[in-house]
């Protein structure tokens, strides 16, 4: 008799349908149980955790040839979530459950050796997926509460094997799960216990008001990663449909807990060990890496000339793109990584920049040496570089400051929302609509400076000062500090302060060592102050 279920197979987040058909055939062949389909060593191993698992709940396998089919057959299918769809249309192949019990029904779900079931990552995508296509899913316990998150669909969450042939049955009743909580992280730290360093907060406002990347650049003990870390605090919380986009990247990550989800944007801070796989993703299983965890948040690469080139470099195109292709022989899987970077560096190795006490001497070669450890083209599609200089006693001395990250909030909350109705004019996102991702027309029209403001950016252009993509870059990120300002249109002097932010990245970038406040800069542009 033949038995058939769907279920799906993840190519990134995209959950695709497959077909699981069981059948027997003929007799005498106890024990041979095969699985064709293009299944991996995971799906493989599947037909011992089910035959374990319907002698844990007291059946045995048919005296008789037993073959799995997953359809369509020339798709790769990774993972343990086969386990569940494969033992129940054995079951109905066996005559154990009604023949037409699963019509209308998509399973995931690993089978433990007592009939448990076990959780498995993907099932809000899978969920997603089972209601596009008009199905119920059938899904462990414990992903219940994430898939229950998916909206209209029919769910079945058993703890175990038996407990879901009883349902089919009719002796028992498993009632659909319920969603997960919504988390309430608190809001994280605030911008108010940073002591000093009033031109960092500043940019980081600017960084937050425009969705820009934003490199710290400052010898240690400077604040660096503790104004990183509250950038979240001044993000806006994530809009429904960001928080299913991102929801979904975490679900197939497995990191999604209790089915608890957050409107929080996400924060991700990977050690500079961080492989390229693990930054962009990659792996046996093509999971997602920090880059597509960050979707719709933030990447904090600390101490950034100590992770690997090659692994910097492989985020030159999600910083372009929003997305991360993993290239494989027989597929490409793609993961959103739509994120905004945020690094920190100190000037050199010895971390002062060749002054002051404890300083290795090697200045400047050493600050060129560590700095040329950065690509230039990694360096060009940073928006701002800011000095964080050492924070003094007489800072430290001061009582905390009168605004925090409540304040600062409001003005990157009413900055944004400016965006988000000028992009309605072109019919843009809520996400495509931020400074930093203008393109095409928008960006022509709404970035476009005043007849100053322009002759300004060309003396810069003619210095040598910008490519072609800073050029734009500068333009966008004009466009933040004038919202941040209230102005209408782009000024003289909203193009000044954005040249200031982008000639240190280009100083950095051709490995000169970035000038002090004082230090001499092109002519036309203005001097860089101690404090924007």
């Amino acid at each position: 008799m033949l038995a058939s279920i769907a279920t799906v197979a993840f190519e990134g987040v995209e959950a695709r349908r497959v077909e699981v058909q069981v059948q027997q055939i003929g007799s005498g062949g106890e024990g041979q149980f095969g699985i064709v389909g293009l299944p991996d060593k995971a799906v493989a191993e599947s037909r011992e955790r089910v035959r374990g698992a319907f002698a844990g709940i007291g059946l045995s396998l048919p005296p008789r040839r037993i073959i799995a089919n997953l359809q369509p057959a020339d798709l790769p299918k990774e993972g343990s979530h086969f386990d569940l769809p494969i033992a129940l249309a054995l079951l109905a192949s066996m005559g154990v459950i009604g023949p037409d019990a699963l019509d209308g029904w998509a399973a995931i779900g690993e089978l433990g050796l007592d009939g448990r079931i076990a959780p498995v990552g993907g099932s809000l995508p899978a969920a997603v997926a089972a209601g596009s296509l008009g199905l119920g899913l059938i899904c462990p316990e414990a992903n219940g509460a994430e898939a229950a998150w998916a909206g209209e669909v029919r769910l079945l969450a058993p703890r175990s094997l038996i407990g879901l042939i009883n349902h089919f049955k009719g002796l028992q009743v498993l009632a659909p799960p319920a969603p997960g909580p919504m988390r309430d992280t608190g809001g994280g730290p605030d911008l108010r216990e940073v002591k000093g360093q009033e031109g960092a907060k500043r940019a980081l406002e600017i960084a937050a008001a425009g969705g820009h990347n934003l490199l710290f650049l400052g010898p240690p003990g400077s604040g660096k990663s503790m104004l990183a870390q509250r950038l979240p605090g001044l993000l806006p919380p994530l809009t429904p449909a960001e928080l299913l986009e991102t929801s979904m990247v975490w679900s197939v990550a497995g990191l999604i807990e209790r089915g608890a989800l957050t409107r929080d944007r996400p924060f991700r801070a990977p050690h500079h060990s961080a492989s390229m796989a693990a930054l962009t993703g990659g792996g046996h299983r093509a999971r997602p890496g920090e880059a597509s965890l960050a979707h719709n948040g933030v990447l904090f690469l600390d101490e950034l000339p100590e992770y690997a080139p090659q692994a910097l470099d492989s985020l030159r195109q999600p910083l372009e793109t929003g997305e991360v292709v993993v290239a494989r022989a027989n597929a490409h899987v793609r993961y959103p990584a739509r994120f905004q970077l945020v690094a920190a560096m100190n000037p050199c190795r010895c971390g002062l920049g060749g002054a002051g006490r404890g300083a290795c001497g090697k200045a400047p070669r050493c600050q060129r040496d560590y700095q040329n450890r950065i690509s230039g083209p990694l360096f060009d599609r940073i928006d701002l570089t800011v000095e964080t200089p050492p924070v003094t006693p007489a800072d430290m001395a001061l009582p905390p400051p009168a605004e925090g990250t409540a304040e600062a909030a409001a003005r990157v909350a009413a900055a944004r929302a400016m965006q988000v109705e000028r992009g309605r004019a072109f019919n843009l996102s809520e996400p495509d609509s931020l400074n930093a991702r203008l393109t095409g027309e928008a960006q022509e029209t709404l970035t476009a400076p005043d007849a100053a403001g322009r002759a300004l950016l060309m003396r810069a252009g003619e210095a040598g000062a910008l490519t072609a993509r800073g050029w734009v870059r500068t333009l966008r990120l004009a466009r933040t500090i004038a919202d941040l300002d209230g102005a209408d249109g782009v000024l003289r002097r909203h193009i000044a302060e954005a040249l200031i932010y982008r000639r240190a990245g280009l100083m950095a970038s051709e490995g000169n060592v970035a000038p002090a406040p004082s230090g001499r800069v092109p002519d036309g542009l203005p001097d860089r102050p101690a404090a924007v």
